[in-house]
């Protein structure tokens, strides 16, 4: 179970302190998955960082009974002069995991060839999104965080991207934030908007499209 209560997060600014999340409020059980619809710069990036704990709230609380993954795609995590397998060997170190049953893994899908070898800061962005969503399926975890910057790479991609996280992982629970409304209702049972710093969750889909339309 992942638990946010009554969580507000806020930055400081030189014009004073500038609120991102007004106390969220949000459960998310074994297996459960929710869309976060959200219009850019609505706080869905900084909602997925409390939740994988990369940051922590100005106020509330973040409970996790859970194992969650950091946001898909998400590369600030990399250490730039490691090569793509060294920073494998570290999360595999990080987690214990065995880092020799997970090469051939990450080398098929990332597809990054004879780059796995070299330092991570030589690769593009689409690179390093390919490894991270690597990194990311390498380890088991029990919730998964993505972002709609899932869409890397080729349409081929996509669909291995698809099918490794929503078929393979069927099980898991997943956040996924977006403002894509056809990408929340593929893939989600729940929905939620997050607007002005609130979050509102709707019963269906449909519902809470309307809502962030308005």
């Amino acid at each position: 179970m992942i638990v946010l209560d009554r969580v507000t997060k806020y930055y400081p600014t030189r014009s004073g302190r500038r609120l991102i999340l007004d106390d969220v409020n949000i459960q998310l059980t074994k297996g459960e998955r929710i869309g976060i619809l959200g219009r850019n710069g609505s706080g869905k990036s900084t909602l997925l960082r409390l939740l994988s704990g990369a940051e922590q709230p100005s106020y509330g609380a973040v409970t996790r009974r859970m194992n969650v993954s950091w946001p898909l795609a998400f590369g600030g995590a990399f250490q730039s002069s490691l090569t793509g397998l060294d920073n494998l060997r570290f999360i595999c170190r990080v987690y214990g995991v065995a880092f020799e049953e997970k090469v051939e893994f990450v080398e098929n899908f990332t597809e990054l060839g004879s780059y796995l070898r070299e330092p991570v800061k030589r690769y593009s962005s689409g690179m390093r999104a390919r490894l991270s969503f690597a990194l990311s399926l390498a380890i088991d975890f029990d919730c998964y965080l993505i972002d709609e910057i899932i869409a890397v790479g080729d349409s081929r991609f996509h669909e291995k991207c698809h099918f490794e996280l929503f078929e393979r992982r069927a099980d898991r629970a997943y956040v996924v934030v977006s403002h894509d409304p056809g990408l929340v209702e593929r893939f989600c049972r729940r929905a939620a908007v997050l607007k002005a710093g609130k979050l509102s969750e709707f019963g269906n889909v449909g519902d809470a499209y309307s809502f962030y339309q308005e």
